[in-house]
């Protein structure tokens, strides 16, 4: 039996509505993604994971929650020390003593100085010297070295006028490991060599590095900070100490986006702290035709230690955070909203596009009856 116009027409409607749920799509709808949660919600169930509307209330309300994946390293306070170096085990010292005596314990007939080459500061922070014995020396500027040998000596040699020349031994160098273009071991010739004066001496941080991170390893102890800060902050351009190791290296944290985001990939964070509106960014926005921007999702996993049930803290290891970027709240939320290393930055598609596709399909349809018929 021939099909009449209307009826080809109500088939190929009822086939095109069988198919629509079946339409190929880059991203799954809001809606689709937190069912689960929604419907054991309604069911008065658990919810496999927490959803989370972020709004100006919420955002204050999280202020105390955990911070997964944010490594936080201390910084050493400026401290002010002398312009001289301060000598240390293992520095070198050369020594001169000028007389004016006609003979003296030091020099020979008709010498006026006497030089004492590469005197070693033994471990025990003590020097040796002709006539003196061991000096105690370490702590002490080479002004005040200088002034101590002098006096020692002039209880024998009244005119003596001391010289000396300090050649800094390990415990006063500083090495700069990684990240910059000279890498070294560095002599601090001054005690108050500062963190960007040493990076200045091994020519300065690779420029290609991303976000650079500045370690500073101090015995056992590991001090960080981004160049970004150290660069905004003069009183963090903390004093070097010898044996210090200085590593520069690219920030490692990263976070993802997908669905119908402006680039599905693995971002790495471009500063110390990014909003969800900068990630936005980072990301190439989102993509006009099929964005849902009152679906903007942020996937996020805690550790079981985070989870809190009076609100100082997530009820689920899986949160999902919902922005909505039509409205000014929604806005002003999302670049309130810290991303943190790992998040998932799901941009949801928006239903209109489905149904562009369904009309333009049914308009298809009903050209081909027309055709037929």
């Amino acid at each position: 039996m021939a099909l009449t116009p209307w009826r080809g027409s109500a088939v190929l409607l009822c086939l095109l509505a069988a198919g629509c749920s079946s339409l190929p799509r880059g991203a799954g709808f809001e809606a689709e993604v937190i069912k689960s949660a929604t419907e054991a919600e309604k069911a008065g169930e658990v919810a496999p994971f927490q959803v989370v509307e972020v709004t100006r209330a919420t955002h204050d309300a999280m202020a105390e929650w955990p911070k997964p994946g944010l490594v936080t390293h201390s910084w050493p306070s400026l401290q002010g020390r002398p312009s001289s170096m301060i000598l240390q085990p293992g520095d070198k010292i050369d020594v001169t003593v000028w007389n004016t005596e006609d003979n003296s314990l030091l020099s020979g007939v008709g010498q006026r100085s006497a030089q004492v080459l590469n005197a070693r500061v033994a471990a025990d922070g003590s020097v040796f010297l002709p006539f003196l014995g061991g000096l105690d020396v370490q702590g002490k500027t080479t002004e005040e070295v200088r002034d101590l040998i002098e006096q020692e000596y002039a209880y024998s040699i009244p005119s003596a006028q001391v010289q000396i020349v300090v050649t800094p031994g390990l415990e006063n160098t500083a090495n700069v490991v990684a990240g910059v273009s000279a890498p070294g071991v560095y002599p601090l010739e001054q005690r108050n060599t500062s963190v960007l004066t040493l990076l200045s001496m091994a020519g300065g941080v690779q420029g290609a590095l991303n976000n650079p991170q500045l370690r500073l390893m101090r015995g056992g102890t590991v001090f960080g900070i981004s160049m970004a800060r150290l660069y905004e902050n003069a009183a963090l351009d903390t004093t070097i100490m010898g044996g210090d190791r200085i590593v520069v290296e690219a920030d490692q944290r990263t976070f993802l986006s997908l669905g119908a985001a402006g680039s599905e990939a693995v971002h790495h964070f471009p500063t110390d702290d990014l909003t969800a509106l900068e990630a936005l960014s980072v990301i190439g926005g989102v993509t006009d035709e099929r964005a849902n921007p009152q679906g903007i999702l942020i996937l996020r996993t805690y550790p079981a230690n985070s989870l809190r049930t009076n609100g100082t803290g997530p009820t689920h290891e899986q949160v999902v955070f919902t922005l909505n970027l039509t409205t000014a709240e929604g806005l002003f939320s999302a670049g309130e909203f810290q991303i943190l290393p790992d998040d998932l930055v799901y941009v949801t598609e928006t239903p209109v596009t489905t149904a562009r596709t369904i009309m333009g399909l049914l308009g298809s349809a009903f050209g081909l009856a027309n055709q037929v018929n």
